[in-house]
């Protein structure tokens, strides 16, 4: 290899390095610790769960508002209502101080978390950012006749291109965003809402079980509900419900919704068993949780169901539409083999001769099967670890690793170098 071909190598390999040791995730809570003016706007993110939806996207601006700030907006309004407007101040784009001032013909609109959710008709979900006249910046909603109500003030912290924290001096303000009703008043009518999602079979069951009552009573605490479409319940390999028990429909109908508010981006970045309604301890009834792209899967032991769309997610309500009806393993799981039978005492064998010995090159005996499908593997499993870290990961790369196979390139180009 010429001299020259081997520093091209190592030059693009360090360059890898120096790209992997930049990369990582950023966790908007511990940035902003750092920043007590800004502690009550931290405290809503996590509040309206805001911030795992920021942790699991790798390209974001987050428009933060100081405690003055806060606390005009906070004072008057319920949880949802205050998460639907902080959600108007991350941008789904990359925008530091410098690029503000670069906006090509000085004005720009940008998507933001708001319009994730559905509830965005027209440009409701955008931000209009307008480089101003004397080095001023100013923000507002992109709906038709709405003002610039908001001024850049300062950089706050910037990791290039992954996160960046701009403050700005009020909250953007979009026509009925704060004059939307509480959840209180958008659930009164659940078995409504699930029917005009194409969930009657479901509501049906929930109404004839008396599971409804149970979801209402978790409203208030929290609540996460999946699901399934009435397709889902005519699919191939769904159980016959009138063949179960009184107990076991409403085991079944627990186990679709938990007693916590848990958000999409909530579960994006879950690494841990979530129990449900119907856990009863000693890890049964527990979901798991896996992404692949923008999507989560839940694992619950016999097969995995996607989450198709979201209904409704009014802090701290949330409720999804999912492909497929979740089948708790403690219900439909397979029964265990029995228990093998004990191994015959050990029959002393003659010592072979060394013609007889086997070679040391010959293949060891397969390991035997297993019963476990990856269906029902822990969640701790390396594939499930995998997933956990990849949702939790602003930036999806693994850096040891990617470290040690650059290192090993390098080290092989020096060597073939200096051979040649």
């Amino acid at each position: 290899m010429a001299a020259s071909q081997t520093f091209s190598l190592l030059a693009f390999t360090f360059s890898l390095l120096a790209f992997a040791s930049t990369v990582s995730s950023h966790n908007i809570t511990q940035i902003l610790a750092d920043s007590p003016d800004y502690s009550s706007f931290n405290s809503y993110l996590s509040q309206t769960k805001l911030a795992d939806e920021i942790n699991s996207r790798t390209t974001i601006t987050v428009l933060v508002l100081n405690n003055g700030a806060m606390s005009a907006l906070a004072g008057k309004h319920p949880l949802s209502v205050i998460k639907s407007a902080l959600s108007l101040l991350v941008l789904l784009d990359y925008y530091d101080p410098q690029k503000l001032h670069k906006i090509s013909k000085g004005t720009t609109l940008s998507t933001t978390l708001y319009q994730t959710t559905g509830n965005a008709p027209g440009n409701l979900g955008f931000v209009n950012i307008t480089d101003l006249k004397g080095g001023k910046v100013g923000f507002g909603s992109a709906a038709s006749g709405s003002k610039l109500d908001s001024s850049y003030t300062k950089s706050v912290k910037q990791i290039p291109y992954n996160i960046s924290i701009l403050e700005i001096d009020a909250p953007i303000i979009a026509p009925g965003v704060l004059t939307a009703p509480a959840p209180s008043a958008s659930l009164s009518n659940i078995t409504g809402l699930l029917e005009k999602a194409g969930c009657k079979t479901f509501a049906n069951l929930l109404v004839s079980s008396g599971v409804l009552k149970t979801y209402e009573s978790a409203v208030e605490k929290g609540l996460t509900v999946f699901a399934p479409s009435d397709e889902a319940f005519k699919a191939e390999g769904v159980p016959d419900l009138t063949k179960l028990t009184q107990a076991e429909v409403v085991s079944l109908l627990e186990y679709h919704a938990l007693a916590e508010y848990k958000p999409k981006g909530s579960l994006k970045t879950n690494k841990n068993n979530i129990s449900t309604l119907a856990t009863n301890g000693a890890g049964k009834f527990d979901l798991t949780t896996s992404t692949s792209g923008d999507e989560v899967i839940l694992h619950t032991g016999v097969a995995p169901s996607r989450l198709a769309d979201t209904v409704l997610d009014a802090t701290p309500v949330v409720i999804f539409t999912v492909d497929n009806v979740l089948l708790p393993a403690e219900l439909f799981g397979k029964s265990k083999s029995p228990s093998p039978a004990p191994a015959p005492e050990p029959v002393t064998a003659p010592t072979p001769s060394p013609a007889d010995a086997p070679s040391p090159t010959a293949a060891s005996p397969p390991a035997p099967p297993t019963d476990e499908s990856p269906e029902s593997a822990p969640s701790d499993s390396p594939t499930g670890s995998a997933n956990s870290k990849s949702a939790n990961a602003a930036v999806g790369v693994s850096t040891p690793s990617l470290f040690t196979a650059l290192v090993t390139i390098a080290a092989i180009a020096v060597s073939v170098s200096l051979c040649s």
